[in-house]
């Protein structure tokens, strides 16, 4: 988890000051964090946590399709028109991070307080 969270934080931070090989860092850290957070499973029966766990599926989706718009944004590899492309691509991969970001860390900090909950 370390590794390719340290890896999005470096190529989201490298596409602020313009680095073109900044997708090729975020976009491994991506595929790292989704996958190392689909391994993990939850064998319990409380409906909340298995929600939740759905929720943060979602948001590791949204991660890979956030590394897929950088790439996109740099390169046009849509072959979108000019203005399509300003409306739909350019630099909108920065909302979906922020709404993946965001149920990471709606989800990450629920499901520990749900499994605080369960141990008691």
């Amino acid at each position: 988890m370390l590794l390719g969270g340290t890896l999005m934080v470096i190529g989201s931070g490298a596409s602020l000051f313009l680095q073109s090989w900044a997708p090729y860092i975020f976009a491994p850290g991506a595929l790292l964090f989704a996958a190392m957070q689909m391994r993990q499973t939850y064998e319990g029966t409380n409906f909340t946590i298995r929600r939740l766990r759905r929720i943060m599926l979602i948001s590791d989706v949204l991660f890979l399709i956030a590394a897929l718009m950088m790439f996109a944004n740099q390169a046009n590899f849509f072959g979108l028109d000019f203005l399509l492309y300003i409306k739909y691509v350019h630099n909108n991969w920065i909302v979906i991070l922020l709404v993946a970001a965001i149920l990471q860390l709606y989800t990450s900090h629920r499901i520990a307080n749900e499994l605080e909950k369960e141990a008691k």
